[in-house]
């Protein structure tokens, strides 16, 4: 944010800062308020929106920033060329001695030389110059356009206008000298060739006069313009009287506009009758005509280049288009021929044969008649439709079929309660075994179940290593008693010389029973009056 100076925060202080930057960039709280009254922008860092220490800023402001050093001294305005002011009729004393101009000397006067000066003569005396002064700031000084007078340029204008006229002129004279040439060759031919056709086009155009073009070719002059040139009319541009299309529904939940690509995807107004709308958004042309064809070509080419085709629609536009046409040829083949083979198989309802009358809601004039208990007295029985998986058949000895038990979201055979499809059955013999194992199961999980929430309590084992008393059983290694001396001696050494220490030091806190003796025999005791003996 825009501070004013730098100072010392404690932590509190620094972290309610933070959080009510925080706030102000997510909009929860308003935004700072700079000398003027104006809010400061809460998204500006903070080496932008600091001020200076040497400012001495007491509010938070971004004056800093702008332009704070004025001189109003400083003007773009520029010389009056060619102004002259007062003419005298005789000579002045100090003026030119040339012209006779009080406003520069002999040496710098622009005038022809002339024989007799004015000095001399007091005639022809020329005016006064107007001489201004101008304090120009730094781009002002180095500005080459500064003082240009625009309306000097129409004169270049005016020429390459009267040059290209000319050019056209010229180039009118010389095609239709040109046509007329080939038209009085070819007076005696009956039959004229395409390029005939298009000289003869090529000379009615020509003679057509510039007038009677209906002003597609209207150029109208910008004389008091910045700069001059010339504007042309362009025909056939939407008429302004026609509503833009974000006016059609002013409804703040409609179709959304784009203003930087002035774009409105959806329809502004889908209730309304189609044939009254002349706008029905931008989807409608990317949806529609070519658009979708060369959509549906891009996926295409996508789909091909996943699959292993090695093409690329940018890089070879007219080989992707070829195979596109060719897929679409084969895709329609064989969709041909999948249709001719189900038509086939299963005839076909859209044609004119016949249907029988048996095929209608399955009724057919054969009589059938039945007893009390159900059986067929007379006639056939009607045949059931048999289904495209096997009915009734039983495997691997079970007396019932695959999905007549469930039980825990699992189908089974109920003759023997198993699970597993291709299973041998095992009858009851087989239930009682599974009931078996399964109350078996349970009790070693209670049995695990149990032991886990009573641990078993280990003692905890002191080492004797670590200052408790040494057993009496305690037996040590000479030769590690001998190695743990040393490395003692080497360890004492080092810490009475700085510079053999090395710079990785590896720690280990492994100790033995012969290192804790080495450590016992070789320490320093104060309180021993024999201690300097010793060594």
């Amino acid at each position: 944010m825009a501070t004013a100076s730098v100072s010392f925060k404690s932590r509190e202080d620094h972290r309610k800062q933070l959080e009510l930057e925080e706030a102000r960039k997510a909009g929860l709280a308003p935004a700072e308020v700079d000398e003027d009254g104006n809010e400061i922008n809460p998204h500006i860092p903070q080496y932008m929106s600091s001020a200076p220490w040497y400012l001495n800023a007491e509010k938070p402001s971004l004056k800093h920033q702008r332009k704070w050093k004025s001189d109003p001294n400083y003007t773009k305005a520029w010389y009056d060329r060619g102004a002259r002011l007062f003419q005298a009729n005789k000579y002045r004393k100090g003026a030119c001695e040339n012209c006779g101009a009080m406003t520069h000397t002999k040496k710098a006067c622009m005038d022809r030389p002339r024989n007799v000066g004015a000095k001399y003569t007091n005639m022809n005396i020329a005016p006064d110059e107007k001489v201004e002064s101008f304090e120009l700031d730094y781009d002002g000084k180095r500005d080459r356009w500064n003082g240009y007078d625009t309306s000097t340029y129409t004169r270049v204008i005016q020429d390459y206008e009267a040059r290209e006229e000319a050019r056209k002129k010229f180039l009118k004279e010389q095609q239709l000298k040109k046509l007329e040439e080939k038209d009085g060759e070819q007076d005696g031919e009956n039959v004229a060739s395409e390029e005939d056709e298009e000289d003869g086009l090529k000379i009615d155009e020509a003679k057509v006069d510039e007038s009677a073009q209906m002003d597609f070719a209207k150029v109208e002059k910008r004389v008091r313009t910045t700069g001059g040139g010339s504007t042309g009319t362009v025909r056939n541009l939407r008429i302004r009287e026609d509503t833009a299309k974000y006016l059609l529904n002013l409804d703040v939940n409609s179709a959304y506009y784009d203003p930087k690509t002035r774009s409105m995807r959806e329809d502004p107004l889908p209730d309304a009758d189609p044939n009254d709308k002349f706008y029905v958004g931008d989807n409608q042309n990317r949806l529609s005509g070519q658009a979708l064809e060369f959509k549906q070509l891009n996926v295409h080419a996508w789909e091909a280049f996943d699959k292993g085709q090695d093409f690329h629609m940018q890089a070879a536009p007219s080989q992707a288009e070829l195979l596109y046409k060719s897929f679409k040829i084969k895709k329609e083949k064989l969709k041909s021929e999948s249709k001719d083979k189900i038509m086939e198989k299963y005839g076909n309802a859209a044609s004119d044969e016949p249907i029988p009358r048996e095929l209608f809601l399955g009724q057919s004039e054969k009589e059938i008649e039945y007893d009390r208990t159900g059986r067929i007295i007379k006639g056939q029985d009607v045949a059931l439709p048999k289904s495209k998986y096997e009915e009734d058949v039983l495997i691997n000895n079970h007396t019932t079929v695959w999905g007549s038990w469930w039980k825990d979201h699992q189908w089974g055979y109920k003759c023997c309660k198993q699970t597993i499809k291709n299973s041998y059955c095992t009858g009851l013999a087989g239930i009682e075994a599974a009931e078996a194992s399964a109350d078996l199961m349970r009790e070693n999980m209670a049995r695990k179940e149990a032991a886990e929430e009573e641990p078993v309590r280990q003692e905890e084992k002191k080492l004797a290593t670590w200052g408790t008393d040494i057993p009496q059983d305690l037996v040590l290694d000479q030769k590690l008693l001998e190695e743990s001396l040393k490395k003692e001696a080497k360890r004492k050494k080092e810490e009475m010389d700085e510079r053999k220490r090395k710079y990785n030091v590896k720690w280990n806190d492994e100790v033995t029973a012969e290192d804790m003796e080495a450590y016992r025999m070789t320490r320093v005791r104060h309180d021993d009056p024999m201690k300097d003996f010793l060594n």
